[in-house]
């Protein structure tokens, strides 16, 4: 990576939305002009293509960084962090493939934000194994829909992921210890305070950029993986599934749904069992 390229990355200090204003002027590539640029690169190691790829891609490692902005870390620091995963992506990718460099690189950006967002917040320090990691991020993003699982939703938390119902409660308990007054205190005036609240990291959804970005280019994440598992399994055993777990608000009995079937209230057990073991093998693949 050639020192210009490393500039790229660099997100200045406190102009964060001048940053953000600038790389949306770079034009975004059309599929043709993002392959002859891959092409240039991948077959001619050209690094003035290399620079037009990353800087028209800028812009979606911004969006992506901002997703993460409830972790408290410097939104530049994400941003930059982001950035490097980018670069990474680009001198990975090979236009042969057939995808979109957006598609390849998401995981790459992901990925360096996550090694950052787990080097510096202070919950998971003890988040050393890649089943932690899983458990950390997967949870988080959870319990912003759910308040404390109960033991059910514990133990089904944890064959999804792989790890035991004891860590699973465990970092529930760690996150938990981050809780903090959602708004800015009113009888605080003190910056260093009000800077912490929880409102000023919130996603501007003002404009539907984002959900454009998302609908076309990234299925990757838990709740994608999760439906298309569920697509995978017969009506009944969807039934079954949803009623037990994804209904929240009146999650039916094994009792209930064996006299909806016409069974016995162990061969309902049976085939939760088998449909929860089903969803796991897909959403691990």
């Amino acid at each position: 990576m050639t020192k210009e390229m490393q500039a790229l990355a660099v997100v200045p200090l406190g102009s964060v939305e001048a940053y953000i204003q600038a790389i949306n002027s770079y034009p975004m590539l059309t599929a043709e002009e993002e392959r002859y640029l891959a092409e240039r690169l991948h077959y001619q190691s050209d690094l003035v293509a290399a620079k037009e790829l990353i800087l028209a891609h800028l812009r979606f490692v911004a969006h992506i960084a901002r997703n993460y902005s409830g972790y408290g870390l410097p939104q530049a620091d994400l941003i930059q962090e982001g950035n490097i995963g980018l670069m990474k992506a680009v001198r990975r990718f090979n236009p042969e493939v057939g995808v979109r460099l957006v598609s390849f690189a998401v995981h790459w950006i992901k990925a360096e934000i996550h090694e950052y967002v787990l080097r510096n917040w202070r919950i998971v320090k003890v988040a050393t194994t890649k089943a932690q990691r899983k458990l950390f991020f997967n949870l988080r993003k959870t319990k912003q829909r759910l308040g404390w699982f109960n033991q059910d939703e514990v133990e089904i938390v944890a064959r999804a992921l792989g790890v035991s119902s004891k860590d699973v409660r465990e970092m529930e308990s760690r996150m938990a210890a981050q809780d903090m007054t959602f708004d800015i205190p009113l009888d605080d005036e003190s910056s260093e305070n009000q800077s912490l609240a929880p409102v000023l990291y919130l996603q501007d959804k003002r404009s539907d950029f984002a959900e454009d970005i998302e609908e076309d280019n990234w299925e990757s994440n838990a709740a994608d993986k999760l439906a298309y598992a569920m697509e995978e399994l017969d009506d009944r055993s969807q039934h079954i599934i949803r009623a037990r777990w994804l209904d929240n608000d009146n999650k039916s009995t094994l009792q209930e749904l064996a006299n909806k079937y016409g069974l016995s209230a162990e061969r309902v057990r049976q085939l939760e069992k088998n449909a929860m073991k089903k969803l796991k093998i897909s959403i691990e693949a």
